[in-house]
């Protein structure tokens, strides 16, 4: 197989991804944003039943977008003890974000690269390697910029993942443990 149809195939199943994302959005958006995530887990047989529903929600909220982050974050303070629903929440939030981060290196990695390498900015942006950089990855995730899209071009980026794992789970889970308890303040009163 040569090159050129090797490269054919990949934008192709590049473009299929995208295409197979945006028509699930595009056909459950109003399920998706107005997910009953407590109801769900009040449905499920048991406690880790409800656990592994909580992480596969996470995992879909990482690849479609639209399913609201605090909505998961409440409700899983909501859910369960304070304790549990932190930690639930840290394994959805590494879930997330790796997922994410995959998706854009599998998406734009070299058109990244090649988008900013064609300009003086963006050479200089490559140069300083930015996304590499713990403390800006961990200010870019401390701030609230959204966590999917942040996720999505740091990966096509081609950001280190083990600084970029640890910046974004360090940046994000201060407002997760913030909505997760207020979940559970919520669910008292």
């Amino acid at each position: 197989m040569t090159q050129k149809t090797k490269n054919a195939l990949l934008l192709a199943a590049k473009v299929a991804v995208a295409a197979v994302i945006l028509t699930v959005v595009i056909l459950n958006y109003d399920t998706l944003t107005n997910l009953d995530v407590r109801a769900i887990v009040e449905g499920a047989s048991s406690v880790y039943a409800a656990i592994a529903i909580i992480l596969g929600i996470f995992f879909a909220k990482s690849l479609l977008f639209v399913i609201p982050a605090s909505l998961i974050y409440l409700s899983v303070g909501m859910a369960f003890s304070p304790l549990t629903a932190i930690l639930v929440s840290f394994a959805g939030i590494s879930i997330e974000v790796i997922a994410t981060y995959l998706l854009g290196l599998f998406l734009g990695g070299d058109t990244v690269n090649k988008l900013l390498s064609k300009s003086k900015n963006g050479q200089k942006l490559l140069k300083m390697d930015i996304t590499n950089k713990f403390s800006v990855l961990f200010v870019a995730r401390f701030t609230g910029l959204p966590i999917d899209f942040t996720s999505l071009f740091l990966g096509a980026s081609k950001c280190n993942i083990l600084k970029y794992y640890s910046a974004s789970v360090l940046g994000i889970m201060p407002r997760v443990i913030v909505f997760t308890l207020l979940g559970d303040t919520v669910y008292e009163l």
